[in-house]
């Protein structure tokens, strides 16, 4: 299996598992924790976590909003400058989640450079 992939579909499992215990930030140690055990390479550090948990998050908003028919997220929606539109809520919660992931994923690849370079 590709690299890019098995970190893709890692960094989605660790993040489910990790959201049911820890806050919002869990994914970003999930990201972490896969760049470390699965090191990427160049733009690839950045742009594999930040999809995988821009699509965790944008999939797990819509499941949590399409059981009150988008209330919550039309309330909220219409206090930002989005228009009231629920997915475009979501859409910016995506990237959100996503750049927080992406730099943790930075992080992690820089923190198993410095680990390499002391063995």
């Amino acid at each position: 299996m590709n690299r890019n992939l098995l970190n893709f579909i890692v960094t989605i499992i660790l993040a489910l598992v990790l959201s049911q215990f820890l806050p919002w930030w869990s994914v970003m140690v999930a990201a972490f924790i896969t760049s470390i055990i699965l090191r990427l390479k160049k733009g690839a550090v950045f742009f594999i976590p930040f999809l995988a948990i821009a699509l965790f998050w944008m999939v797990y908003t819509f499941l949590l909003s399409s059981g009150n028919d988008f209330t919550l997220a039309k309330k909220i929606a219409v206090l930002f400058p989005l228009g009231g539109n629920p997915y475009v809520l979501m859409l910016v919660t995506g990237l959100i989640g996503g750049i927080a992931a992406g730099i943790a994923g930075m992080f992690g690849k820089q923190c198993a450079l410095i680990l390499n370079e002391k063995t």
